[in-house]
């Protein structure tokens, strides 16, 4: 009888999205042992390459979301040890990690981005750095975390830049205000899943609209024309290829349908190591697609390698 993979989740860290990390992880690992792999949970800590090392598991299922387990600092991690692992590899995570990089790249494959400029959070909280409406945003940071949406209403910058305690780093990104519906769709190799309009429950897509029960509406297959539906998908993966990823990612789009066609459509982020909670919009995407949670999860450990 073959011998059962030994699969290390590697889950929580220190990032703002830990909580997060902590509930994918623990659904992942839950689905694995139900399928007979050998699981051991690890809530990563700065000690985790000597962990590793001494554990020596078959493959690492990472579903750490932020520093360090997205921006390439895990994966490279992983390949000195040459434990195969999930998702993307060092370069694609740390470029999609970087906003104003992941935005250069998009350019250059293409793929139409809002404007924006780089800002020091000084200067952004002492002026309007752009036009309203914009948004302000960490360069490296997901799940919404030191986003704001400065409207005509706001006279003054957003007053929470000024905190001596701002953990989000000096260097912000300002972009244009894009308004319209808000869509996300899945890769899942080199294959675009469908496509979802997020309904938020509050003014926009925030960490509570993304996490909390009732936090936002999900309409699955997104209501769009055939050739918006079609252009995100496309874009989806031309995005992930773009960047280099592998496995599983998710892009976000917004698209603004006061213009014709697909030119109101630009293309957010791409997330590198996507939610995976009861709420998450891949398992989502991969139900409508027919792939139960326990056959994407497999598919991700399945699909584990080093070099990616």
């Amino acid at each position: 009888m073959a011998r059962a993979k030994h699969v290390a989740v590697l889950m929580g860290g220190w990032s703002a999205e830990r909580e997060v990390s902590v509930n994918s992880g623990r659904a992942c690992a839950d689905a694995l042992e139900q399928q007979g792999y050998r699981v051991t949970r690890i809530d990563v800590g700065r000690d985790i390459a000597s962990l590793l090392q001494t554990l020596r598991p078959d493959i690492a299922l990472n579903v750490l979301h932020g520093r360090p387990g997205e921006d390439g600092t895990l994966q490279g991690i992983l390949e000195i040890l040459a434990i195969p692992y999930t998702h993307s590899g060092v370069l694609a995570s740390a470029l999609a990690m970087r906003k104003d990089m992941a935005k250069t790249v998009f350019r250059a494959a293409g793929i139409p981005v809002p404007d924006g400029i780089l800002v020091a959070r000084a200067e952004a909280a002492q002026r309007h750095v752009l036009p309203r409406p914009y948004v302000i945003k960490p360069l490296a940071e997901g799940s919404s975390v030191g986003v704001f949406i400065v409207t005509e209403e706001h006279a003054h910058p957003p007053q929470e830049l000024t905190r001596d305690d701002w953990p989000y780093g000096d260097e912000l990104i300002a972009e244009r205000y894009v308004p319209g519906k808000e869509l996300t769709c899945a890769v899942m190799g080199d294959r675009a899943l469908d496509v979802i309009e997020i309904l938020p429950a509050t003014r926009f897509y925030d960490y509570e609209a993304k996490y909390a029960h009732g936090g936002s509406r999900h309409v699955l297959p997104a209501p769009l024309s055939p050739i918006v539906y079609l252009e995100v998908r496309r874009l989806a993966v031309a995005a992930h290829r773009a960047l280099g990823c592998r496995g599983v990612s998710r892009a976000d789009f917004r698209h603004d349908g006061s213009t014709e066609g697909t030119g109101g459509l630009v293309c957010l982020e791409v997330n590198t190591q996507p939610g995976m909670t009861e709420t998450s919009l891949v398992p989502e995407l991969a139900a409508h697609a027919g792939i139960s949670f326990g056959e994407l999860v497999r598919w991700m450990v399945e699909d584990a390698s080093l070099n990616r």
